[in-house]
Protein backbone atom coordinates (compact mmCIF):
# COMPACT_ATOMS: atom_id res chain seq x y z
CA UNK A 1 0.00 0.00 0.00
CA UNK A 2 1.10 3.28 -0.71
CA UNK A 3 2.29 6.05 1.81
CA UNK A 4 -0.59 7.76 3.07
CA UNK A 5 -0.82 11.39 3.48
CA UNK A 6 -1.33 12.22 7.14
CA UNK A 7 -4.17 14.52 8.71
CA UNK A 8 -4.76 15.73 12.35
CA UNK A 9 -8.02 15.73 11.68
CA UNK A 10 -9.83 13.31 8.28
CA UNK A 11 -13.65 13.54 7.78
CA UNK A 12 -15.43 11.56 5.52
CA UNK A 13 -19.05 13.72 4.98
CA UNK A 14 -19.37 17.79 4.76
CA UNK A 15 -22.72 17.28 6.24
CA UNK A 16 -23.57 19.86 9.20
CA UNK A 17 -21.59 17.97 11.67
CA UNK A 18 -18.77 17.47 9.38
CA UNK A 19 -18.18 21.15 7.45
CA UNK A 20 -18.49 22.44 11.07
CA UNK A 21 -15.56 20.37 12.70
CA UNK A 22 -13.81 20.93 9.73
CA UNK A 23 -13.97 24.44 9.83
CA UNK A 24 -12.99 24.89 13.59
CA UNK A 25 -10.30 22.35 13.60
CA UNK A 26 -8.78 24.10 10.34
CA UNK A 27 -8.86 27.38 12.62
CA UNK A 28 -7.78 25.60 15.45
CA UNK A 29 -4.17 24.93 13.23
CA UNK A 30 -4.90 21.56 12.53
CA UNK A 31 -4.05 19.96 9.53
CA UNK A 32 -7.41 19.01 8.44
CA UNK A 33 -9.42 17.12 5.39
CA UNK A 34 -12.85 16.87 4.62
CA UNK A 35 -13.45 13.73 2.04
CA UNK A 36 -17.11 14.28 0.15
CA UNK A 37 -18.56 12.74 -2.80
CA UNK A 38 -21.09 14.99 -4.07
CA UNK A 39 -22.69 17.48 -2.31
CA UNK A 40 -20.64 20.52 -0.73
CA UNK A 41 -21.94 21.46 2.72
CA UNK A 42 -24.23 18.44 2.75
CA UNK A 43 -27.72 17.41 1.86
CA UNK A 44 -29.10 20.28 3.80
CA UNK A 45 -28.51 23.07 1.24
CA UNK A 46 -28.22 21.72 -1.43
CA UNK A 47 -31.38 18.98 -1.64
CA UNK A 48 -32.70 18.83 1.09
CA UNK A 49 -33.86 21.45 4.15
CA UNK A 50 -33.10 24.74 2.36
CA UNK A 51 -34.24 23.95 -0.77
CA UNK A 52 -37.43 22.00 -0.36
CA UNK A 53 -38.33 25.53 2.06
CA UNK A 54 -37.79 27.43 -0.91
CA UNK A 55 -40.04 25.72 -3.41
CA UNK A 56 -42.20 25.59 -0.38
CA UNK A 57 -42.43 29.24 -0.36
CA UNK A 58 -43.13 29.69 -4.35
CA UNK A 59 -45.64 27.04 -3.89
CA UNK A 60 -47.25 29.72 -0.87
CA UNK A 61 -47.01 32.66 -2.86
CA UNK A 62 -49.10 30.75 -5.45
CA UNK A 63 -51.59 29.56 -2.92
CA UNK A 64 -51.96 33.38 -1.90
CA UNK A 65 -52.47 34.44 -5.19
CA UNK A 66 -55.21 32.31 -5.90
CA UNK A 67 -56.87 33.45 -3.16
CA UNK A 68 -56.13 36.97 -3.00
CA UNK A 69 -60.40 37.55 -3.33
CA UNK A 70 -60.42 36.70 0.16
CA UNK A 71 -58.56 39.54 1.02
CA UNK A 72 -60.01 41.89 -1.30
CA UNK A 73 -57.33 41.56 -3.84
CA UNK A 74 -58.18 40.05 -7.58
CA UNK A 75 -55.81 38.42 -9.26
CA UNK A 76 -57.62 36.83 -12.32
CA UNK A 77 -55.87 33.61 -13.74
CA UNK A 78 -52.89 32.21 -11.95
CA UNK A 79 -50.01 30.01 -13.40
CA UNK A 80 -46.94 28.26 -12.29
CA UNK A 81 -43.91 28.40 -14.53
CA UNK A 82 -42.11 25.43 -13.13
CA UNK A 83 -39.10 26.12 -14.63
CA UNK A 84 -38.38 29.96 -12.80
CA UNK A 85 -39.44 28.10 -9.22
CA UNK A 86 -36.18 25.78 -9.85
CA UNK A 87 -34.70 28.45 -11.17
CA UNK A 88 -34.96 30.54 -8.02
CA UNK A 89 -33.94 27.73 -6.08
CA UNK A 90 -31.09 26.87 -7.77
CA UNK A 91 -30.20 30.60 -7.38
CA UNK A 92 -29.50 30.31 -3.64
CA UNK A 93 -28.14 26.77 -3.49
CA UNK A 94 -24.64 28.22 -5.77
CA UNK A 95 -25.07 31.21 -3.12
CA UNK A 96 -24.87 28.74 -0.51
CA UNK A 97 -22.35 26.80 -2.39
CA UNK A 98 -20.28 30.00 -2.55
CA UNK A 99 -20.43 30.84 0.97
CA UNK A 100 -19.46 26.96 2.09
CA UNK A 101 -16.33 27.21 -0.05
CA UNK A 102 -15.47 30.78 1.18
CA UNK A 103 -15.71 29.15 4.44
CA UNK A 104 -12.97 25.78 3.58
CA UNK A 105 -10.99 28.67 2.30
CA UNK A 106 -10.47 30.93 5.40
CA UNK A 107 -10.58 27.97 7.57
CA UNK A 108 -7.85 26.25 6.25
CA UNK A 109 -9.59 22.94 5.89
CA UNK A 110 -8.94 20.87 2.87
CA UNK A 111 -12.34 20.21 1.00
CA UNK A 112 -11.20 16.63 -1.33
CA UNK A 113 -14.11 16.11 -4.15
CA UNK A 114 -14.31 12.10 -4.63
CA UNK A 115 -15.33 8.85 -2.69
CA UNK A 116 -14.23 7.75 0.07
CA UNK A 117 -13.78 4.02 1.31
CA UNK A 118 -11.98 3.18 4.52
CA UNK A 119 -9.27 0.31 3.42
CA UNK A 120 -7.80 0.09 7.43
CA UNK A 121 -7.78 1.83 10.89
CA UNK A 122 -8.46 5.73 10.13
CA UNK A 123 -7.39 5.27 6.57
CA UNK A 124 -9.49 6.21 3.72
CA UNK A 125 -8.64 5.39 0.01
CA UNK A 126 -10.62 8.32 -2.05
CA UNK A 127 -11.68 7.98 -5.87
CA UNK A 128 -11.16 11.54 -7.12
CA UNK A 129 -14.18 12.88 -9.19
CA UNK A 130 -11.77 14.56 -11.62
CA UNK A 131 -9.86 11.30 -12.03
CA UNK A 132 -7.25 9.47 -10.10
CA UNK A 133 -6.97 8.29 -6.19
CA UNK A 134 -5.13 9.79 -2.80
CA UNK A 135 -4.59 7.55 0.47
CA UNK A 136 -5.33 9.72 3.42
CA UNK A 137 -5.24 8.80 6.97
CA UNK A 138 -6.08 10.69 9.89
CA UNK A 139 -5.12 10.82 13.89
CA UNK A 140 -8.62 11.49 14.50
CA UNK A 141 -11.43 10.77 12.29
CA UNK A 142 -15.23 11.54 11.94
CA UNK A 143 -17.87 10.11 10.07
CA UNK A 144 -20.99 12.52 8.35
CA UNK A 145 -22.42 10.42 5.40
CA UNK A 146 -25.90 11.00 5.94
CA UNK A 147 -29.00 9.17 4.66
CA UNK A 148 -30.66 8.76 1.98
CA UNK A 149 -34.05 7.86 1.02
CA UNK A 150 -35.53 4.35 1.35
CA UNK A 151 -36.96 2.31 -1.51
CA UNK A 152 -39.89 -0.11 -0.42
CA UNK A 153 -39.93 -3.49 -1.52
CA UNK A 154 -42.73 -3.40 -3.96
CA UNK A 155 -42.95 -5.29 -7.09
CA UNK A 156 -42.39 -3.02 -10.11
CA UNK A 157 -41.27 -0.42 -7.91
CA UNK A 158 -37.52 -0.26 -9.32
CA UNK A 159 -38.63 -0.59 -12.46
CA UNK A 160 -40.82 2.68 -12.21
CA UNK A 161 -37.72 5.20 -11.62
CA UNK A 162 -39.73 6.84 -8.92
CA UNK A 163 -39.00 10.53 -7.53
CA UNK A 164 -37.14 11.16 -4.15
CA UNK A 165 -37.36 14.22 -2.96
CA UNK A 166 -34.02 15.55 -4.70
CA UNK A 167 -35.62 14.64 -7.90
CA UNK A 168 -38.64 16.32 -7.11
CA UNK A 169 -37.23 19.32 -6.31
CA UNK A 170 -35.89 19.09 -9.63
CA UNK A 171 -38.74 19.20 -12.24
CA UNK A 172 -39.19 21.74 -14.07
CA UNK A 173 -42.88 20.46 -15.40
CA UNK A 174 -45.82 20.35 -12.95
CA UNK A 175 -46.86 16.39 -12.55
CA UNK A 176 -50.55 16.32 -13.60
CA UNK A 177 -51.10 13.29 -10.52
CA UNK A 178 -48.39 12.84 -8.24
CA UNK A 179 -48.94 9.69 -5.59
CA UNK A 180 -46.65 9.98 -2.53
CA UNK A 181 -45.97 6.68 -0.69
CA UNK A 182 -45.62 7.74 2.63
CA UNK A 183 -47.30 10.17 4.98
CA UNK A 184 -44.12 11.58 7.07
CA UNK A 185 -43.13 15.09 7.19
CA UNK A 186 -41.32 15.05 3.58
CA UNK A 187 -44.05 13.67 1.95
CA UNK A 188 -46.68 15.86 3.36
CA UNK A 189 -44.57 19.17 2.52
CA UNK A 190 -43.76 18.03 -1.02
CA UNK A 191 -47.36 16.40 -1.52
CA UNK A 192 -48.86 20.24 -0.23
CA UNK A 193 -46.43 21.89 -2.27
CA UNK A 194 -47.05 20.03 -5.49
CA UNK A 195 -51.17 20.71 -4.93
CA UNK A 196 -50.89 24.34 -4.41
CA UNK A 197 -48.82 24.26 -7.80
CA UNK A 198 -51.27 22.67 -9.35
CA UNK A 199 -50.97 18.94 -9.54
CA UNK A 200 -53.27 16.57 -8.15
CA UNK A 201 -52.06 14.74 -5.79
CA UNK A 202 -52.48 11.55 -3.30
CA UNK A 203 -50.92 10.40 -0.53
CA UNK A 204 -50.91 6.72 0.27
CA UNK A 205 -49.92 5.82 4.36
CA UNK A 206 -49.28 2.41 5.57
CA UNK A 207 -50.25 3.18 8.76
CA UNK A 208 -53.55 3.92 10.48
CA UNK A 209 -52.68 7.47 10.12
CA UNK A 210 -50.60 10.06 8.87
CA UNK A 211 -47.53 10.92 11.26
CA UNK A 212 -47.49 8.18 13.39
CA UNK A 213 -45.40 9.02 16.27
CA UNK A 214 -47.63 11.89 16.49
CA UNK A 215 -50.41 12.17 18.72
CA UNK A 216 -53.62 11.54 17.42
CA UNK A 217 -55.54 15.18 17.43
CA UNK A 218 -52.01 16.38 15.56
CA UNK A 219 -52.41 13.66 12.78
CA UNK A 220 -56.28 14.55 12.52
CA UNK A 221 -55.48 18.58 12.36
CA UNK A 222 -52.45 18.14 9.54
CA UNK A 223 -54.98 15.76 7.52
CA UNK A 224 -57.85 18.24 7.91
CA UNK A 225 -55.81 21.08 6.06
CA UNK A 226 -55.00 19.02 3.58
CA UNK A 227 -57.80 17.41 2.54
CA UNK A 228 -59.71 20.90 2.71
CA UNK A 229 -56.65 21.81 0.01
CA UNK A 230 -57.66 18.80 -2.54
CA UNK A 231 -55.25 16.44 -1.32
CA UNK A 232 -56.82 13.23 -1.24
CA UNK A 233 -55.10 10.80 1.70
CA UNK A 234 -55.19 6.98 1.81
CA UNK A 235 -54.43 5.38 5.18
CA UNK A 236 -54.39 1.90 6.30
CA UNK A 237 -53.50 1.76 2.40
CA UNK A 238 -50.92 -0.75 1.26
CA UNK A 239 -49.36 -0.64 -1.88
CA UNK A 240 -49.37 -4.42 -3.64
CA UNK A 241 -47.56 -3.05 -6.64
CA UNK A 242 -46.60 -0.32 -9.32
CA UNK A 243 -46.42 -0.75 -13.23
CA UNK A 244 -45.50 2.07 -15.58
CA UNK A 245 -42.97 4.69 -15.31
CA UNK A 246 -42.83 7.87 -13.70
CA UNK A 247 -43.25 10.84 -15.51
CA UNK A 248 -45.19 9.28 -18.02
CA UNK A 249 -47.59 7.28 -16.33
CA UNK A 250 -47.91 4.85 -13.40
CA UNK A 251 -50.09 2.67 -11.69
CA UNK A 252 -50.21 1.85 -8.27
CA UNK A 253 -52.28 -1.41 -7.05
CA UNK A 254 -53.34 -0.86 -3.64
CA UNK A 255 -55.55 -2.52 -0.88
CA UNK A 256 -57.20 -0.33 1.38
CA UNK A 257 -59.73 -1.14 4.13
CA UNK A 258 -62.62 -1.14 1.55
CA UNK A 259 -60.80 -3.53 -0.94
CA UNK A 260 -58.33 -3.25 -3.60
CA UNK A 261 -58.11 -0.08 -5.79
CA UNK A 262 -55.94 1.05 -8.66
CA UNK A 263 -54.56 4.56 -8.84
CA UNK A 264 -53.45 5.79 -11.55
CA UNK A 265 -50.88 9.01 -11.26
CA UNK A 266 -48.62 10.29 -13.95
CA UNK A 267 -45.30 10.73 -10.97
CA UNK A 268 -45.03 8.68 -8.33
CA UNK A 269 -42.63 9.99 -5.04
CA UNK A 270 -40.83 7.96 -2.52
CA UNK A 271 -41.16 9.46 1.26
CA UNK A 272 -41.09 6.22 3.08
CA UNK A 273 -37.94 6.56 5.24
CA UNK A 274 -34.70 6.64 5.50
CA UNK A 275 -31.71 4.44 5.60
CA UNK A 276 -27.91 5.30 6.61
CA UNK A 277 -25.27 5.75 4.10
CA UNK A 278 -23.04 3.42 5.88
CA UNK A 279 -22.42 0.52 3.00
CA UNK A 280 -19.64 0.09 0.39
CA UNK A 281 -17.69 2.76 2.52
CA UNK A 282 -14.91 0.04 4.12
CA UNK A 283 -16.57 0.58 7.74
CA UNK A 284 -15.49 -3.45 8.55
CA UNK A 285 -12.15 -2.33 7.40
CA UNK A 286 -11.69 0.66 9.72
CA UNK A 287 -13.49 -1.52 12.63
CA UNK A 288 -15.95 0.48 12.97
CA UNK A 289 -19.14 -1.36 14.03
CA UNK A 290 -23.16 -0.99 12.72
CA UNK A 291 -26.28 -1.69 14.33
CA UNK A 292 -28.93 -3.49 13.46
CA UNK A 293 -30.80 -1.46 11.48
CA UNK A 294 -27.54 -0.26 9.72
CA UNK A 295 -26.66 3.07 11.64
CA UNK A 296 -23.00 3.01 13.01
CA UNK A 297 -22.98 2.14 16.62
CA UNK A 298 -22.00 5.18 18.83
CA UNK A 299 -21.87 5.86 22.53
CA UNK A 300 -23.37 9.01 24.26
CA UNK A 301 -19.92 10.66 23.69
CA UNK A 302 -20.60 9.92 19.41
CA UNK A 303 -17.80 7.79 19.52
CA UNK A 304 -17.57 4.34 17.50
CA UNK A 305 -16.33 0.67 18.42
CA UNK A 306 -13.11 2.06 16.70
CA UNK A 307 -10.14 4.46 18.34
CA UNK A 308 -10.49 7.86 17.83
CA UNK A 309 -13.66 7.03 14.83
CA UNK A 310 -16.69 9.18 15.88
CA UNK A 311 -19.83 9.03 13.96
CA UNK A 312 -22.40 12.46 13.41
CA UNK A 313 -25.41 12.93 12.05
CA UNK A 314 -27.87 10.30 10.79
CA UNK A 315 -25.75 7.57 10.08
CA UNK A 316 -24.98 7.69 13.26
CA UNK A 317 -28.59 6.98 14.08
CA UNK A 318 -29.20 10.50 15.42
CA UNK A 319 -32.81 12.04 15.14
CA UNK A 320 -32.73 13.41 11.48
CA UNK A 321 -32.33 17.15 11.92
CA UNK A 322 -30.05 19.52 10.40
CA UNK A 323 -29.88 21.17 14.07
CA UNK A 324 -28.91 17.67 15.81
CA UNK A 325 -26.21 16.77 13.62
CA UNK A 326 -24.94 20.19 14.38
CA UNK A 327 -25.47 19.87 17.82
CA UNK A 328 -23.11 16.68 17.22
CA UNK A 329 -20.61 18.44 16.63
CA UNK A 330 -20.84 20.57 19.60
CA UNK A 331 -20.71 17.13 22.09
CA UNK A 332 -17.27 16.38 19.99
CA UNK A 333 -16.01 19.19 19.56
CA UNK A 334 -16.03 20.12 23.61
CA UNK A 335 -14.89 16.22 24.27
CA UNK A 336 -12.17 16.79 22.46
CA UNK A 337 -10.88 20.13 24.33
CA UNK A 338 -11.53 18.08 27.64
CA UNK A 339 -15.11 18.00 28.27
CA UNK A 340 -17.59 15.70 29.10
CA UNK A 341 -20.85 16.07 27.26
CA UNK A 342 -23.35 13.89 26.20
CA UNK A 343 -26.28 12.88 23.79
CA UNK A 344 -28.42 12.16 26.58
CA UNK A 345 -31.36 14.16 27.70
CA UNK A 346 -31.00 16.45 24.87
CA UNK A 347 -34.42 18.58 23.92
CA UNK A 348 -34.63 18.36 20.35
CA UNK A 349 -37.14 20.71 18.96
CA UNK A 350 -39.02 19.73 15.33
CA UNK A 351 -40.63 21.52 12.89
CA UNK A 352 -42.75 20.44 9.39
CA UNK A 353 -43.07 23.30 6.95
CA UNK A 354 -46.21 22.68 5.70
CA UNK A 355 -49.13 25.75 6.08
CA UNK A 356 -49.93 26.32 8.69
CA UNK A 357 -47.05 24.81 10.26
CA UNK A 358 -46.40 21.47 13.27
CA UNK A 359 -43.72 22.27 15.58
CA UNK A 360 -43.08 20.33 18.43
CA UNK A 361 -40.50 20.24 21.28
CA UNK A 362 -40.33 17.62 24.34
CA UNK A 363 -43.05 15.25 25.37
CA UNK A 364 -46.20 14.36 23.94
CA UNK A 365 -48.99 13.19 25.55
CA UNK A 366 -48.73 9.52 23.86
CA UNK A 367 -45.06 9.40 24.99
CA UNK A 368 -46.28 10.82 28.77
CA UNK A 369 -48.96 7.80 28.75
CA UNK A 370 -46.59 5.29 27.48
CA UNK A 371 -43.93 6.00 29.87
CA UNK A 372 -46.45 6.40 32.93
CA UNK A 373 -46.30 10.53 33.12
CA UNK A 374 -49.00 12.37 35.01
CA UNK A 375 -49.37 15.45 33.42
CA UNK A 376 -51.74 18.25 32.91
CA UNK A 377 -52.56 19.22 29.46
CA UNK A 378 -53.66 23.15 28.31
CA UNK A 379 -54.93 23.28 24.91
CA UNK A 380 -56.09 26.56 22.42
CA UNK A 381 -57.57 26.48 19.31
CA UNK A 382 -55.69 28.86 16.94
CA UNK A 383 -59.20 30.43 16.51
CA UNK A 384 -59.01 32.27 19.60
CA UNK A 385 -55.44 33.78 19.13
CA UNK A 386 -55.48 36.86 17.91
CA UNK A 387 -52.80 37.45 14.74
CA UNK A 388 -53.93 34.10 13.27
CA UNK A 389 -57.71 35.69 13.44
CA UNK A 390 -56.00 38.94 11.95
CA UNK A 391 -54.49 36.67 8.95
CA UNK A 392 -57.34 34.29 8.48
CA UNK A 393 -55.06 31.68 9.15
CA UNK A 394 -56.72 29.42 11.88
CA UNK A 395 -56.49 26.21 11.72
CA UNK A 396 -54.98 23.86 14.14
CA UNK A 397 -54.41 24.53 17.87
CA UNK A 398 -51.61 25.14 20.70
CA UNK A 399 -51.43 22.29 23.26
CA UNK A 400 -48.80 22.02 26.33
CA UNK A 401 -47.93 19.54 28.61
CA UNK A 402 -47.13 20.13 32.54
CA UNK A 403 -46.20 17.65 35.40
CA UNK A 404 -49.21 16.48 37.35
CA UNK A 405 -47.83 17.96 41.00
CA UNK A 406 -45.16 20.63 39.33
CA UNK A 407 -45.38 23.57 37.34
CA UNK A 408 -42.46 22.69 35.29
CA UNK A 409 -43.66 22.51 31.26
CA UNK A 410 -42.86 18.96 29.50
CA UNK A 411 -43.95 19.51 26.03
CA UNK A 412 -45.20 21.75 23.28
CA UNK A 413 -46.86 21.03 20.07
CA UNK A 414 -48.55 23.25 17.76
CA UNK A 415 -50.55 23.00 14.56
CA UNK A 416 -50.19 26.61 13.17
CA UNK A 417 -48.76 29.43 11.01
CA UNK A 418 -45.60 30.38 12.47
CA UNK A 419 -45.44 27.22 14.96
CA UNK A 420 -41.34 27.11 14.99
CA UNK A 421 -41.37 30.54 15.87
CA UNK A 422 -43.60 30.37 18.38
CA UNK A 423 -42.07 26.76 19.67
CA UNK A 424 -39.20 28.38 20.16
CA UNK A 425 -40.01 30.85 22.96
CA UNK A 426 -41.54 27.67 25.25
CA UNK A 427 -38.19 25.69 24.40
CA UNK A 428 -36.21 28.25 26.09
CA UNK A 429 -38.59 28.43 29.03
CA UNK A 430 -38.22 24.77 28.82
CA UNK A 431 -34.32 24.96 28.97
CA UNK A 432 -34.69 27.66 31.80
CA UNK A 433 -36.72 25.50 34.11
CA UNK A 434 -38.83 28.07 34.14
CA UNK A 435 -42.87 27.04 35.50
CA UNK A 436 -45.87 27.72 32.71
CA UNK A 437 -47.23 30.33 35.56
CA UNK A 438 -43.94 32.77 34.90
CA UNK A 439 -45.64 32.90 31.34
CA UNK A 440 -49.12 32.89 32.17
CA UNK A 441 -48.83 35.78 34.89
CA UNK A 442 -45.81 37.40 34.27
CA UNK A 443 -44.65 37.41 30.83
CA UNK A 444 -46.16 41.13 29.11
CA UNK A 445 -46.53 39.17 25.37
CA UNK A 446 -46.81 41.50 22.15
CA UNK A 447 -50.50 42.16 20.89
CA UNK A 448 -50.94 41.27 18.45
CA UNK A 449 -48.57 38.53 17.95
CA UNK A 450 -49.14 34.43 17.44
CA UNK A 451 -46.62 34.16 20.34
CA UNK A 452 -49.50 36.11 22.59
CA UNK A 453 -51.54 32.81 21.94
CA UNK A 454 -49.20 31.39 24.72
CA UNK A 455 -50.41 33.30 27.15
CA UNK A 456 -53.97 31.80 26.49
CA UNK A 457 -52.44 28.25 26.30
CA UNK A 458 -51.27 28.49 29.65
CA UNK A 459 -54.44 29.75 31.13
CA UNK A 460 -56.00 26.36 29.73
CA UNK A 461 -53.49 24.29 32.45
CA UNK A 462 -55.52 23.05 34.95
CA UNK A 463 -54.93 23.81 38.26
Amino acid sequence: MAQAEHYDILILGSGGGGKLMAWHMGRSGKRTAVVERRYIGGACPNIACLPSKNEVWSAKVAHLARHGAQFGTRTGSVSVDMVAVRQRKRAMVEELIAIHLRNYQASGAELIMGNGRFVGPRTVEVRLNDGGTRLLSGDKVMINTGSRAAIPDIPGIEAAKPLTHIEALELDHLPAHLIVLGGGYVGLELAQMYRRFGSRVTIIEQGPRLMGREDPDVAEAVKAFLVEEGIEVLESTEVAAVQGMSGERVTATVVTPSGERKIEGSDILLAAGRVANTSGIGLSDAGVELDPRGYIHVNDRLETSAPDVWALGDCAGSPQFTHVTEDDFRVVRDNLAGGDRSTRGRLIPYCMFTDPQLAHVGLSETEARREGIAVRVGKLPMKMVFRAMTNSETSGFMKVLVGATEDRILGFTMVGADAGEVMAVVQMAMLAGMPFTRIRDVAILTHPTMAEGLGSLFAQVPA
